[in-house]
């Protein structure tokens, strides 16, 4: 199982820490390219989600291809 952590720059050092001595436990920092584009991910799937249950009204497709 993956889980993804946001953590305060402070405690980053402990964090990484106390998840290196356990040895079930593989741990890695993102790069900062990759946290934004997870967020980014993150973020467009949340949307969907409010459009599917009619919190928030999708766009045209033709506005959408207009802003590209």
């Amino acid at each position: 199982m993956k889980i993804l952590l946001d953590i305060k720059d402070d405690k980053v050092a402990f964090i990484m820490e106390l998840l290196s001595n356990f040895k079930f436990v593989k741990a890695k920092p993102l790069s900062p390219y990759k946290t934004q584009v997870l967020e980014g991910i993150r973020e467009a799937v949340e949307e969907v989600n409010q459009i599917k249950a009619g919190k928030k009204k999708a766009k045209p497709l033709s506005e959408f291809l207009n802003e590209l």
